[in-house]
C-alpha cells in the first residue's frame, strides 16, 4: 500500500509555481492586483532613474554656474552671456533677478534712491517665486513613490486575502485538502504580496533618499539667492 503511494505522488506532474504560472492561474481580481502593482512598480523605477540622474547633473551645472558667478566677471556680462531662458535652477534665479534689476533701475542706471529698499524687496521676491517654482517642478511625481511605498503592500495583502478566500472556497467544493490542491492556491494569493513588496520598499528608500537630496539641493538653491541678494544689496548702497 505505501509503495503504491509513494509509486502515485511520484507519478503525479510536477506543480508550476513559476511567477507567469501564478498569474495565470489566478483570478479576475487577483491579476487585476498583480497588474497593477506591476505598473506601479515599474513606473516608480522610471521616477527613480529619472529624479537620481536629474539630481547629479543639477549639482553638477550648479557646481559649474557657481564658479563663473564668482569669477569676478561682472552680472552684467555673466547675464549676457547665459541669455534670457537658462535651462538649470541656479541660473534661473540669477537671470530672474538680474530682469527685475534691469526692469526697475534701468541698464546702467542708478535707481532711485527712495525706491532702494522696495527694489531690494523686489528682486528677494522674485528670487524666491523663482526657486519655488524651479524647486516645485523638481518635486513633480514624488508623491507617486510616497503612495506606491504606502499603498502597494496594502494591495498585495488584498490579492493575497482574496486568493486565499477563493482557495479555501475550491477546497470546500471539492473536499481535496491535499498539498497538490491546496499548494498552487497559497502560493498565488502570496504571490500577490511578494509583489507589493517588490514594489513598495525600493519606493521608500528612494523616495528618502531622493528628497534629502532635494532638501540639500533647495537649501543650496537657498544659499546662492541669499548671497545674490546680499551682493545687490550692496551695489543698490552704493549707487545711492
Amino acid at each position: 500500500m505505501e509503495t503504491t503511494a509513494l509509486a502515485a505522488a511520484a507519478a503525479a506532474p510536477a506543480i508550476d509555481l513559476s511567477a507567469w504560472a501564478l498569474f495565470l492561474r489566478a483570478d479576475a481580481v487577483v491579476k487585476a492586483v498583480i497588474a497593477l502593482l506591476v505598473l506601479m512598480s515599474l513606473w516608480s523605477w522610471a521616477i527613480i532613474f529619472d529624479k537620481v540622474f536629474r539630481l547629479r547633473s543639477l549639482f553638477k551645472q550648479a557646481e559649474q554656474f557657481e564658479e563663473k558667478f564668482w569669477s569676478g566677471q561682472s552680472l552684467e556680462d555673466l547675464f549676457e552671456r547665459i541669455g534670457q531662458r537658462p535651462r538649470e535652477p541656479m541660473a534661473t534665479i540669477f537671470t530672474a533677478a538680474m530682469r527685475e534689476w534691469r526692469r526697475s533701475s534701468g541698464k546702467g542706471g542708478l535707481p532711485p534712491t527712495a525706491g532702494s529698499a522696495l527694489l531690494g524687496e523686489r528682486v528677494d521676491r522674485v528670487m524666491k517665486i523663482s526657486l519655488e517654482r524651479e524647486m516645485d517642478h523638481l518635486n513633480r511625481r514624488m508623491i507617486f513613490l510616497a503612495s506606491t511605498g504606502s499603498v502597494a503592500p496594502f494591495l498585495g495583502l488584498f490579492g493575497t486575502v482574496w486568493g486565499i478566500m477563493n482557495t479555501f472556497t475550491a477546497i470546500g467544493a471539492s473536499s481535496d485538502t491535499s498539498l497538490a490542491t491546496v499548494a498552487p492556491g497559497i502560493a498565488e494569493a502570496l504571490f500577490a504580496t511578494a509583489l507589493g513588496l517588490v514594489a513598495a520598499i525600493p519606493a521608500v528608500v528612494f523616495y528618502n533618499k531622493i528628497s534629502s537630496d532635494l532638501s540639500r539641493y533647495a537649501l543650496r538653491l537657498e544659499n546662492f539667492a541669499g548671497e545674490f541678494g546680499a551682493i545687490l544689496s550692496r551695489q543698490l548702497d552704493v549707487k545711492t
